[in-house]
């Protein structure tokens, strides 16, 4: 235990962001520089010992939490990062984008504020790049089986980084031109800054793994040529079907998914673009869907200079405290947030629902009819009278993702069942109905967290090991049915 009276001693206290009218003006993470470092320390030691620490079961990964709390506390950094990758292999990605169940199933978040474990595990990995703890981890000798691994999100890095540790040949196979999935292209640079996946890189290719961008299966190389040329196969494509809105006027100019508009923002920041094709600038910006992947449309419209930013909600306002009769600790609790893009500005509407777009005579979209809605029968019926109607210049669409790309092939040249939910179903050890090809993330699970992604990775690395050789060491953090505390 770090410091048995740190909880009674100390309040929480959280990372510091930069003044909002600073990093609206820039494409930086949000957080103050250095400034998480001096006050981790004490941070740490308010984790409690608890007898049951159910912070391991709110995390996907099973993270060593109060292992590497104790560390911090005692400024042993370079044992900390060792329990910290003990579980997770990209802490510095979790650390600044993972919503945190484990606070939420901290014990002493039962009556205080819990401890801030996200800010002391993104302290400790950035401390150990910082001090050159992070070193390539080569295995000692090669297995002679050679592994694919289709998507290069958190999922796709994690199952192979795992597999080219246990001496497998890996190759993984990008259909976009770099690497990094969700991870490069759908997070913006102001939540978390490129370099971390770069340095991430360079430390897999240094250990073996071989990456091949440009390349989509199923329809650059057939998924069957895939499948001979390599002993066995992890697809995790991740969820990138995304969720339309078949109202009147959808196919207005200006009417975008949002990963169509936030790649865009990135490669400019990548340097493919002077400003991006589509941007904010002056126009009144309206994003559909009230989560992440919203508030990240939020802030990139702030950055790109829009006149108004609109975010829209189906559901009601959720409270701002944990409702102890529906949402009982330890379970991860729906709450209103307010992320960094919302402190900067904007205004968030909540139980509408838009009901037809209205364009101009050259067919672009200025204006977006909606009205509220109440929740009945199953579905959500709008309210007489409500209706209205809201400027409209740029709409992005971020209501989720329904499943698995179909249309590249990849589903069909494999023979690949799917579950009940339209993912690709896969058995205990993450294989699929096709021997040898193995499933991970949210192409299997269906959307969720890169907490959720990393673990599935890494399970799924253990199953193809198994299936390699007839044994593993891998640890496998999660069964495919789990759902833990987090959801």
């Amino acid at each position: 235990m770090a410091d048995p009276k740190g909880f009674l001693n100390h309040d929480r206290e959280a990372a510091r962001t930069r003044p909002v009218a600073e990093r609206v003006r820039d494409w930086s993470e949000v957080y103050v520089p250095g400034s998480l470092l001096p006050i981790i320390g004490t941070q740490a030691s308010r984790c409690m010992d608890c007898g049951i620490p159910f912070c391991h079961s709110g995390c996907p990964l099973g993270n060593l939490i109060p292992e590497w709390n104790d560390y911090a506390y005692r400024e042993d950094w370079p044992a900390a990062q060792e329990r910290l990758h003990a579980t997770n292999n990209f802490p510095e990605f979790t650390g600044r984008l993972c919503p945190a169940p484990c606070e939420s199933a901290c014990v002493l978040g039962i009556n205080q504020q819990p401890v801030t474990i996200k800010n002391v595990e993104v302290s400790i990995i950035d401390k150990a790049w910082e001090t050159g703890d992070v070193v390539p981890r080569v295995p000692e000798r090669l297995s002679g089986r050679t592994v694919a691994v289709i998507g290069s999100g958190p999922a796709g890095l994690a199952a192979a980084q795992q597999l080219t540790r246990a001496g497998h040949t890996v190759a993984v196979y990008e259909r976009a031109d770099r690497v990094g999935g969700l991870l490069r292209y759908g997070i913006p640079e102001f939540k978390m800054e490129k370099r971390h996946i770069n340095r991430r890189i360079e430390q897999m290719r240094a250990e073996g793994t071989r990456f091949r961008t440009g390349v989509e299966i199923g329809r650059d190389l057939k998924a069957t040529d895939l499948r001979r040329r390599y002993d066995a196969v992890v697809i995790a494509a991740g969820s990138t079907t995304a969720r339309d809105l078949p109202v009147p006027g959808r196919e207005l100019l200006g009417i975008h998914q949002a990963m169509e508009y936030l790649p865009l923002a990135n490669k400019v920041q990548e340097g493919d673009y002077v400003t991006s094709p589509i941007s904010a600038e002056g126009k009144h910006v309206v994003v559909i869907g009230g989560g992440d992947t919203g508030a990240d449309c939020v802030g990139t419209a702030h950055r790109q200079g829009a006149a108004s930013v609109t975010q829209l909600e189906i559901m009601p306002r959720p409270g701002e405290e944990r409702n102890p009769a529906s949402q009982p600790w330890p379970t991860f609790p729906m709450l209103y947030k307010v992320t960094s893009a919302h402190e900067e500005g904007g205004e968030r509407v909540y139980a509408v629902s838009t009901t037809r777009f209205e364009g101009d005579e050259e067919g672009r979209v200025q204006w977006l009819h909606l009205a509220e809605v109440e929740f009945a029968d199953g579905g959500f019926t709008p309210k007489p009278g409500t209706g209205r109607r809201i400027p409209a210049q740029l709409v992005t669409l971020a209501m989720g993702f329904t499943g698995t790309d179909r249309e590249n092939g990849l589903v069909e040249q494999f023979g690949l069942a799917l579950d009940e939910r339209g993912n690709i179903a896969r058995d205990a050890d993450f294989q699929t109905n096709v021997p040898g090809v193995f499933v991970a993330g949210d192409a299997g699970r269906g959307q969720s967290l890169i907490v959720w992604a990393i673990a599935e990775g890494r399970s799924a690395a253990r199953g193809a090991d198994r299936f390699l050789t007839g044994a593993s060491d891998l640890p496998a953090p999660i069964r495919p049915t789990d759902r833990s505390l987090a959801v």
